[in-house]
């Protein structure tokens, strides 16, 4: 098997949990993905890394970064996964809010004003949280070059709808499970 085959069993055995929870957005699902599990995994952190660059391996950018919590490590895991190939990958944080203390910045990190960055998340519903962060890399004076996700829980149209291109590793369908 391939990274992409690979990430995807440790998707299916640690990440889905089955049982009724009340998703970010608010709907509610019998189901849920909880890429944590995988995202901060000794073993499956590096596969999202190489699946992941892989994915955008045509997009051009210096940076890698999205909202935290759920982007942290997949930014992480691409910069340490381009690493050992020559290719250097920034990797930056969007708060949520503005920090009150300290230099008061939102995006903490490498400077992303003028650069062409990518924005992630581990997983997506109503694309809510990754186009926060495009908000934040916008008003800083990056170029966001587009979006990508692990897994797609429905939030492509309102990414494209944003004017910005949009990719998943995984669809619910690829994981066996129904939206």
């Amino acid at each position: 098997m391939g990274d992409h085959d690979d990430l995807r069993k440790f998707i299916t055995d640690l990440a889905v949990v089955h049982g009724r929870v009340v998703l970010s957005s608010g709907r509610e699902a019998d189901w849920y993905v909880d890429l944590r599990r995988v995202t901060l995994h000794h073993q499956a952190a590096p596969l999202v890394g190489r699946v992941l660059l892989d994915l955008t391996a045509d997009w051009e950018y210096e940076a890698v970064g999205g909202l935290t919590l759920g982007a942290d490590p997949v930014a992480l895991s691409m910069l340490h996964a381009a690493a050992p190939t020559g290719r250097a990958l920034d990797a930056f944080v969007v708060r949520k809010t503005g920090k009150a203390h300290g230099l008061q910045r939102r995006i903490e990190g490498p400077e992303v004003a003028g650069r062409r960055v990518l924005a992630v998340e581990d997983t997506s519903t109503t694309g809510g949280s990754v186009l926060t962060a495009v908000e934040a890399l916008r008003e800083a004076g990056a170029e966001v070059v587009g979006v990508a996700v692990i897994v797609d829980r429905g939030a492509g149209d309102a990414v494209r709808a944003a004017g910005l291109p949009y990719r998943a590793a995984y669809t619910l369908a690829d994981l066996g499970l129904v939206a």
